[in-house]
């Protein structure tokens, strides 16, 4: 019972929202500081031959940074010219439509009827 009390409770909460697309997308580029895409960062990073723990290790180090500079991700992660990421491949990381792709799918299973 409460179980469905609480599905009903979400669902009254979400029927009707409206959602500005612009305002959705700053927040995921800009206001996020790009933080939502660490985890392609970090497979492009295992796919340029860094381990999975090394590439946690540099990926959780650069997100810190950024949230402590009020800096984007992409940008603390291009000025270390340590790192063997090529333009290509942070375009491919910090795609927000490949970050976005299979929003359709998600929708589609928030759709509930009692």
């Amino acid at each position: 019972m409460l179980t469905v009390y609480m599905l009903r409770q979400a669902t009254s909460l979400a029927d009707g929202l409206v959602l500005n697309r612009e305002r959705a997308l700053e927040n995921l580029n800009v206001n996020s500081l790009g933080l939502v895409f660490s985890q392609s960062v970090l497979l492009a990073l295992v796919d340029a031959g860094l381990t999975r723990d090394e590439a946690y290790r540099v990926v959780q180090s650069a997100a810190r940074q950024a949230n402590g500079e009020r800096r984007g991700l992409r940008e603390v992660i291009e000025g270390d010219a340590t790192l063997p990421l090529s333009k290509e491949a942070l375009d491919r990381a910090f795609n927000t439509e490949r970050l976005l792709e299979h929003r359709g799918r998600f929708l589609d299973a928030l759709t509930w009827r009692a």
